[in-house]
């Protein structure tokens, strides 16, 4: 992978340049100072991947990651002195389009330099892989009415933001139960449903096995294992597909829901690079949910819907700001497919 750095003081480009050595299929493409030189030269040279600085004021990161990934997107992982003390601002910019963050490991912390690598390996796999995870027929729906009404949220880059901005604008009294997938290393899932709680009326906390789905309860995926529905319509986590690039894998949690909860309700696929969820997203279609994906002008990265959208999945298609009015207006009509498109 041809690498580039932005944003990081010279001392720390050499841990890094150091790390990297320790993998020689990894190249440095190229190393600026500045969060404005990355946006300049990103529109040059596009790397596979930039690793991005994270300073005390976050803002200006924040405003170059949303240049780039609008002009000449690329995967961008944020490159912290020490993320646990910024946990907050992390997700600012994973927000605004960074997949990932990790920190900058010092030059004689051989764990650090492995963590580093780790998570560029995981980038490169999301990147190199173009698969779809398998469409399976969903059982017929049996209409249970002990249910609450479920919504399901698939997402990815810039994904927490996008996430925020749906749940701030829900009200307590919402009466469905909400499960979502989010594309984050699981040492992050339990800052990222703290963040979430932040910002909205109803209670989030991280899924854990054995779960139910409640009415006014967000959920969020939180190992590195797929979450699943399963037959008794409890949450639980397995390691299938093993070699699936994306952990958890919105595909995978789509899927289970299409197979194991008898009673359709509403699926929104958010930002994201790559294309898992598409598949998912057209077997809860196929299902009988109603399925929205976000639309073009609204996303950080204009992948899994632009895929879930070509493949016929989503039956809306919504600017982010609309797209918790439209669940509301599922929720009071419950049959929203017959009166609107």
């Amino acid at each position: 992978m041809r690498i580039a750095v932005a944003n990081i003081p010279s001392s720390a480009v050499e841990s890094l340049r150091l790390a990297l050595s320790r993998a020689p299929q990894h190249d440095l493409a190229w190393v600026v100072k500045s969060c404005a030189e990355a946006v300049r030269m990103c529109a040059e040279d596009i790397p596979d991947l930039l690793l991005m600085g994270l300073p005390v004021s976050v803002s200006e990161v924040v405003d170059c990651t949303r240049r780039i990934m609008k002009i000449s997107p690329c995967p961008i992982l944020v490159a912290a002195v020490d993320y646990e003390r910024q946990i907050s601002e992390v997700f600012e910019v994973m927000g605004a389009g960074a997949l990932d963050v990790v920190n900058v490991p010092a030059q004689d912390n051989a764990e650090e330099a492995r963590e580093l690598l780790r998570k560029i390996e995981a980038v490169r796999k999301r990147i190199a892989s173009s698969a779809q995870a398998k469409e399976r027929p969903a059982t017929p729906p049996d209409r249970d009415k002990n249910l609450p009404s479920l919504v399901v949220v698939g997402a990815s880059t810039g994904g927490p933001n996008a996430i925020a901005t749906i749940l701030t604008a829900l009200p307590k009294g919402f009466s469905s139960a909400i499960l979502v997938v989010q594309h984050v290393d699981q040492q992050f899932a339990d800052g990222i449903a703290r963040w979430l709680g932040q910002h909205c009326r109803l209670s989030v906390n991280i899924a854990r096995s054995g779960d139910r789905p409640l009415v006014g309860h967000v959920l969020i995926a939180s190992t590195n294992d797929h979450m699943v529905l399963t037959a008794d319509r409890v949450i639980a986590y397995t390691a299938e597909p093993v070699d699936y690039p994306y952990r958890p894998s919105v595909d995978v949690f789509f899927e289970s829901v299409a197979q194991n909860w008898p009673k359709p309700s509403a699926a929104v696929l958010l930002t994201g690079m790559g294309r898992d969820g598409a598949s998912g997203l057209m077997t809860l279609k196929r299902a009988g949910w109603y399925t929205i994906a976000q639309d073009k002008a609204s996303c950080a990265v204009y992948g899994m819907p632009k895929a879930a959208i070509e493949l016929g999945a989503a039956k809306r298609v919504l600017p982010l700001v609309e797209i918790a009015g439209e669940l509301m207006l599922y929720e009071k009509s419950k049959s929203p497919g017959l009166t609107r498109g």
